[in-house]
């Protein structure tokens, strides 16, 4: 039997213990929240460092141009043609400063792909048309007047454009000799200097690539208005070398296109 004073001494002990303990859970919490928080800290500013179960509120993001049909070795054979890039809505048209030509430039295509796009090159929900837009399109004039002073400035984007958007097919001397038809992913890509598409306008060519043609799919999408007028001036200078080069008065020397070509 323990005597009073032995109680007493035992629950001060017990006591003191619990207080240890507490102190030792406090600084154990402490150290383990300041660990969590420098760990959060990093130098990269373009990260947010750890997260808790990101996926809780992080939407995983959507890739526009991964075949989501075929995923780690698991085939959907009904999304295999679907498009999976997402385009903006008809007719939307993007904020552009004030020029008013830059403006112009940025409007909707007046002219509308034909009813037979809509199986062909997979323009659902647009507006189309039943009328041949493409003959219609021989009309239409490139609206970037080349001359002497942007030529140079105008070839060097329009390379770059080409070089992204093109020479995987059309070779980068525009002869249809790409990596795409060297390793037969694609067959019948033309050589741009054959003379049936050397006597296409501005605007076919311009129509051709805004809504795809054959095989070659729609870059209306993934190219403003402006790059592909720009584009149609790279791809004339496969067809004409002298293309974009003017004598001493100032007068276009190429016999393509003269209605997108001026002098000063």
């Amino acid at each position: 039997m323990l005597v009073p004073s032995t109680a007493v001494h035992l629950t001060k002990l017990k006591t003191r213990q619990m207080k240890i303990n507490f102190k030792a859970i406090v600084k154990g919490t402490m150290g383990l929240a300041t660990v969590l928080l420098m760990g959060s800290c990093v130098s990269d500013s373009d990260s947010s460092g750890l997260e808790y179960m990101p996926d809780m509120y992080r939407s995983p993001a959507i890739e526009p141009y991964v075949d989501y049909a075929e995923i780690r070795g698991r085939e959907n054979t009904e999304l295999k043609m679907k498009i999976s890039a997402k385009v903006p809505p008809a007719n939307t048209i993007p904020y552009y400063g004030t020029n008013a030509e830059e403006v112009k430039l940025m409007l909707p295509y007046a002219r509308k792909a034909n009813v037979s796009f809509k199986e062909t090159h997979g323009f659902y929900g647009t507006e189309l048309t039943a009328s041949d837009s493409y003959a219609e399109a021989a009309a239409d004039k490139n609206p970037l007047i080349l001359t002497a002073e942007n030529a140079e400035g105008m070839f060097k984007k329009g390379k770059e454009l080409y070089a992204a958007m093109c020479m995987h097919c059309h070779g980068e001397k525009g002869d249809g000799n790409g990596k795409m038809m060297q390793n037969g992913t694609y067959a019948g890509v033309p050589d741009y200097k054959e003379a049936s598409r050397a006597a296409l306008s501005d605007g076919q060519l311009f129509y051709s690539i805004y809504y795809g043609k054959g095989a070659m799919g729609a870059h209306g999408s993934i190219m403003n208005k402006k790059e592909i007028w720009t584009l149609v001036h790279y791809v004339r200078k496969f067809q004409d070398d002298n293309y974009g080069k003017f004598s001493a008065d100032g007068a276009a020397i190429s016999t393509v296109a003269k209605d997108s070509t001026a002098t000063n």
